[in-house]
């Protein structure tokens, strides 16, 4: 390939929605270079991680791997790095994990073999690639070039970018790949096993927001108090993305089916709102995966997660939890609840960080509510 093909190749990948981490180990270091000095490049790459000690790649995948340069590193760096995009990407846009190891030329002579191993990860996709390469044909440079051009291709195929032929490897390489494809079936299966962490459903017509705007629940079903609290929340934090979250996995409960999840995605296909299916029951959780999220919760869910008796009676292990949130820049939204008859609305001077709204047929008040270390400040307005 070219340099010019390399660069008409990089042009497509940033003119594509697709949205990219990268874990690199060993080699491919010039794909990162060709991917930067092209305009464009924050359209796609989201990070780069090059874990390239042993000790930060252990660290990375978060075990001792059996091969340091194998092809099931491969996979897991690229699975470890789509479930990274997943967190990192504008909402709605496809995320693509990126991983290679390799083991090539180096100052000293090597035993074994010159090799890597490449794999992409997409929503619907597994692709792995081996390459051996002929010993004693190519400087570290080269080989370095090499896999980094291969790479490159690799990184154009999981964008849906037609691909340049490669006529890089010499007759005597020797490469294989194996591609996977992925139905909604398994890879809802996927989210519930904890293999990826979770799955957007954009059914919103315009996403113009990085931030999402977040309501959580079970919705069985989903019914048009859901629709008109998170409008209200939509229109008081102003620039959001308003998106539904289901958790598959219950804290309480036995999982969703993969046939449970589908019925409930259809309700919000059918109304044109974004749902997002996860496997974090928890809200310090949640604050993790989505952070810098408005998450929008009734009051009685509100109590419980300013009430030690869920986190185990420890009333500093609530504090740690939710300070940790709030340093995610999470905010909630509490939305009062007819319980029992009675409107419930969240009163509890209890130290916490909330922005809380109260919602009643005639009015919408806010109270904000933020957590300066030992004392609850509430302010209150009122919007007519």
């Amino acid at each position: 390939m070219t340099e010019s093909c390399i660069r008409s190749v990089v042009e497509a990948i940033h003119s594509s929605p697709f949205q990219a981490v990268l874990h690199l180990a060993g080699g491919a270091s010039q794909v990162v270079g060709s991917l930067l000095s092209v305009p464009g490049a924050s359209n796609t790459v989201l990070e780069v991680v090059v874990p390239y000690s042993k000790m930060s790649l252990i660290q990375l995948l978060g075990k001792i791997p059996s091969q340091f340069c194998g092809q099931q590193t491969a996979e897991d760096m690229a699975l470890l790095a789509y479930n990274r995009a997943l967190k990192l990407s504008k909402p709605g846009s496809p995320a693509v994990g990126v991983g290679f190891t390799g083991s090539l030329a180096s100052s000293r002579p090597k035993l074994g073999e010159h090799r890597f191993y490449m794999s992409t990860r997409t929503a619907d996709q597994l692709w792995i690639s081996s390459v051996t390469l002929t010993k004693g044909l190519r400087t570290r440079e080269e080989e370095d070039r090499v896999s980094s051009h291969l790479l490159i291709k690799a990184i154009g195929n999981a964008c849906k970018v037609p691909g340049a032929s490669v006529l890089l490897l010499s007759e005597s390489d020797v490469s294989d790949e194996c591609e996977t494809q992925f139905n909604e079936d398994q890879q809802l299966e996927q989210l519930i096993n904890g293999q990826i962490c979770f799955k957007i459903y954009p059914f919103e017509n315009e996403i113009s927001a990085e931030r999402k705007i977040i309501m959580p629940g079970s919705f069985n079903p989903l019914h048009d108090g859901h629709l008109k609290l998170m409008d209200v929340a939509t229109r008081i934090c102003g620039d959001g993305y308003p998106c539904f979250e289901i958790s598959a996995v219950n804290a309480d409960k036995p999982p969703l089916s993969v046939s449970q999840i589908k019925d409930r995605i259809k309700q919000f296909e059918k109304v044109g709102k974004t749902v997002i299916i996860s496997n974090q029951p928890y809200f310090y959780k949640k604050a993790e995966l989505f952070p810098g999220s408005a998450f929008v919760i009734g009051a009685d869910t509100a109590v419980r997660l300013i009430n030690p008796k869920y986190y185990d009676g420890d009333y500093n292990k609530m504090l740690k939890i939710l300070v940790g949130c709030k340093e995610t820049g999470c905010t909630f939204l509490v939305g009062g609840r007819n319980v029992d008859g009675a409107f419930k609305v969240l009163l509890h001077k209890q130290r916490a960080f909330l922005i809380v709204i109260f919602v009643s047929k005639f009015s919408v008040s806010e109270a904000i509510l933020w957590f300066d270390g030992r004392f609850l400040t509430i302010l209150m307005f009122q919007k007519n």
